[in-house]
């Protein structure tokens, strides 16, 4: 059997059709597609892709499609490296870490905030009740703020601030004190000048120098980060949370969340997207959470990633005639495409979660869930 009729039955068993006449149908557009495919795997399709050498109208689906099938899991030697290399070598120490921020958060505050939405959230929004983006994020800071029992005065400190929108949000609604630390400089820079007049303080480093800041405090929060974290460092990052946080205290992490416990990611993903970045399992935090917290609340809304991301979508694609595209050229494009329609289709086929899990210290005589 030839390259292309191999991939017309692998495409078959997700229901699929090679140049077909439904959204999610593979079109291709150039043959050495094929071999490239089954030669590299995911890493090969993604960088066909690229290249416009195949395409779907409606490329969430087809992911959603292919995942639900759980098709292409092709092991090649990129696959075999990437897991060696993370069983033998911590691939999130603190230079790797450097190297994250420098590729992805740093390409240009530009891009996002074409993106994203007027609290600058890179992370799932909670869409209960909610008509448009901006909304949903706005749910999804009040959700994080209420599940922390946030009250005045508070002290808080925040591991990986992203564009500071949430500490801007504890300390203009909940009147709290907020300490972030972010090694994205293009981050840091936005942050700073968000959260200008308020009680925030933006910390141009790793999440791990935090252990040196004085005091306890009353709350921490997580959001989006520990899928830079790594396996080998869950642990000492749950430990460096614990050590910080107060007695009677509360600390809320926010992750996507893998149905299997994995030490890397994708091919395509770490080389183009996120770079060392791991998805974490149920039974990785587990093991990293035992003797030290007592988990009060376990929260799935992973659906609402799927919408989420269809919602950057649709800004950046209405918007990117905006854009530098010197910067931004049409590889950039398809390449960020790939990316979020990659994702979505992962969420809606359920093979990732977003979880927001609220441990303590086990001091606490009772906790009451907030949805």
């Amino acid at each position: 059997m030839n390259a292309k009729e191999t991939v017309r039955e692998i495409l078959a068993l997700a229901g699929i059709k090679l140049n077909g006449e439904h959204p999610w149908d593979m079109q291709v557009h150039d043959e050495r597609f094929y071999r490239r495919a089954l030669s590299h795997g995911s890493f090969g399709i993604g960088e066909s892709y690229m290249d416009g050498w195949w395409d779907a109208l409606q490329l969430d689906e087809f992911f959603s499609r292919v995942q639900k099938a759980e098709q292409w899991k092709v092991k090649t030697f990129a696959t075999w490296w990437l897991v060696a290399r993370s069983r033998i070598f911590n691939r999130q120490s603190r230079d790797s870490s450097k190297r994250v921020a420098r590729w992805h958060y740093d390409l240009g505050n530009d891009l996002y905030q074409v993106m994203l939405d007027k609290h600058m959230q890179y992370t799932c929004a909670y869409w209960k009740d909610a008509k448009n983006l901006d909304e949903a994020q706005e749910n999804k800071l009040h959700l994080i703020c209420k599940k922390l029992y946030l009250k005045a005065g508070m002290k808080v400190l925040e591991l990986g601030s992203g564009f500071g929108g949430l500490a801007r949000f504890m300390a203009r609604e909940y009147g709290c004190e907020v300490v972030s630390y972010n090694l994205s400089h293009e981050q840091v820079k936005f942050s700073r000048q968000f959260c200008e007049g308020l009680p925030v303080r933006i910390e141009e480093k790793d999440y791990r120098e935090a252990i040196h800041e004085s005091g306890g405090f009353d709350r921490a929060a997580a959001i989006g980060l520990c899928e830079h974290v790594g396996p080998k460092n869950y642990r000492s990052f749950l430990d460096l949370v614990h050590a910080k946080l107060k007695d009677g205290g509360l600390f809320l992490l926010h992750t996507i969340g893998g149905n299997d416990s994995l030490t890397a990611t994708d091919p395509w993903i770490d080389k183009y997207i996120f770079p060392n970045g791991v998805i974490p399992s149920m039974l990785q935090l587990g093991a990293a959470m035992e003797g030290t917290w007592v988990v009060e609340d376990w929260h799935n809304f992973g659906p609402d990633y799927d919408k989420t991301l269809l919602a950057w979508w649709k800004n950046f694609d209405s918007r990117y005639c905006t854009l530098d595209k010197s910067r931004y050229d049409q590889r950039f494009y398809r390449m960020w495409k790939m990316y979020l329609m990659m994702s979505a289709g992962a969420f809606r086929a359920r093979r990732l979660q977003l979880w927001q899990v609220v441990m303590s210290k086990g001091n606490l005589s009772s906790y009451v869930p907030v949805r």
